[in-house]
């Protein structure tokens, strides 16, 4: 007898949970993580090129322990990896960000609130109490209220300061017009499409309230909810901030400060200039401007220009244990996941974050020992079969 078994779906894979995900979300929900800027081509390269990273296989190289820890900014932990941070989370899962770090803090490694999330700073600490929490700043007009946030971070216990300086506006989305996310017939298209997902309407829609961006709600109240998102970051991000900017950013925070949006040498060496302990090589996950570079073609020549003065880490296409070890290997000392928690998040809540985790952590070791790395610090350009991925030629 059948027991209704073959229905079940068969999780095995990031991109497993991709596709459950986008069975039980609303289409505004699953396009807004799913898609990206404009023709989405940057966001396509970051996989495509990625997958052109060709590893060496090596064998007889005594791997029968391995290390998976690192160090980053004076902390050890278990792996190369923490959890990136994502706008609006909590609306994947009720109460999103609490399940999410909740499961990073199970395998202790940091998880990134944003800015923008639905859950604030003091939610998400109390749902982690010990663990190690980042908080992702982005650069609002209103400078006082970014120093209140900055106090409350310290006041929490946040270990890092993630400064995103690659979104002095949002991007061109084509795909959050057509499905309402924005525009302004969002509001009732939102619903109709809630309805036609009634679990994750009982799950978010009416036991995940409150539906405000929770670390902003202490100045916008009711106005900073779902109704216009976007539209209200193009109106209250600021474009006109500067590199100086980060002496005041400097002076308000004394803890590791890591900028996240880098795809350019020069701007690599101005961050490492004006004092910043990390970067995140990092183009939004193709979400802002499509055409650039990929994550995996730009790394290599900012690893060579800064990799020995502050630590260096990216994002955008890790869907592997592999792509851990693509990434390292072509400069990075660890990555950030973004898409893969939201997808495993939105199929499972914190029971499928903890298990993407898990999987990741196994495919990352056994890549290693197929590779001939005992250690993450063993993992570098000496793992490819051949130069990395070649750069446009430049003037």
């Amino acid at each position: 007898m059948d027991h209704g078994l073959t229905s079940m779906p068969i999780i095995a894979s990031i991109d497993d949970f991709r596709a459950a995900a986008r069975r039980r979300l609303p289409r505004f929900l699953f396009d807004y993580a799913d898609g990206g800027a404009m023709g989405e081509q940057t966001m396509r390269s970051n996989r495509a090129d990625l997958e052109q990273v060709i590893v060496r296989q090596r064998v007889l190289q005594d791997v029968a322990n391995i290390d998976l820890s690192t160090s980053w900014f004076g902390r050890r932990q278990p792996l190369p990896v923490a959890l990136g941070p994502i706008g609006i989370g909590g609306m994947f899962r009720r109460r999103g960000e609490t399940q999410a770090a909740r499961a990073a803090a199970r395998h202790d490694i940091p998880f990134t609130l944003s800015t923008v999330g639905i859950c604030s700073i003091a939610e998400v600490r109390a749902a982690m109490p010990d663990a190690p929490l980042w908080f992702q700043l982005y650069v609002i007009r209103d400078r006082g209220f970014m120093r209140e946030l900055i106090a409350l971070a310290k006041e929490k216990g946040v270990e890092a300061l993630v400064f995103t300086v690659d979104m002095p506006t949002p991007g061109i989305r084509h795909r959050d017009l057509h499905s309402g996310m924005s525009g302004s017939h969002g509001p009732l298209r939102r619903a109709l499409q809630a309805m036609g997902k009634p679990g994750w309407a009982w799950d978010v829609g009416l036991r995940g309230r409150p539906h405000q961006l929770g670390n902003l709600a202490p100045v916008l109240g009711a106005d900073s909810g779902m109704n216009d998102y976007i539209g209200w970051m193009a109106d209250n991000f600021d474009p006109g901030i500067r590199w100086k900017d980060l002496d005041w950013l400097r002076a308000a925070w004394d803890g590791p400060l890591i900028v996240k949006g880098i795809l350019d040498v020069k701007d690599a060496r101005e961050a490492a200039d004006y004092g910043a302990d990390g970067i995140i090589v990092s183009n939004h996950g193709g979400r802002q401007l499509d055409g650039t570079l990929s994550v995996a073609r730009a790394l290599p020549a900012i690893a060579d220009a800064v990799g020995d003065r502050l630590i260096l880490l990216a994002d955008g296409g890790v869907r592997s244990g592999l792509d851990v070890v693509r990434m390292l290997a072509l400069g990075a000392r660890g990555v950030l996941l973004g898409r893969a928690w939201l997808w495993a998040l939105a199929a499972d809540g914190e029971a499928g974050v903890d298990r993407m985790l898990t999987m990741l952590t196994k495919e990352l070791k056994v890549v290693m020992m197929l590779t001939g790395c005992s250690s993450i610090d063993a993992i570098d350009a000496s793992v490819l079969a051949g130069a990395p991925i070649p750069l446009p030629e430049r003037t």
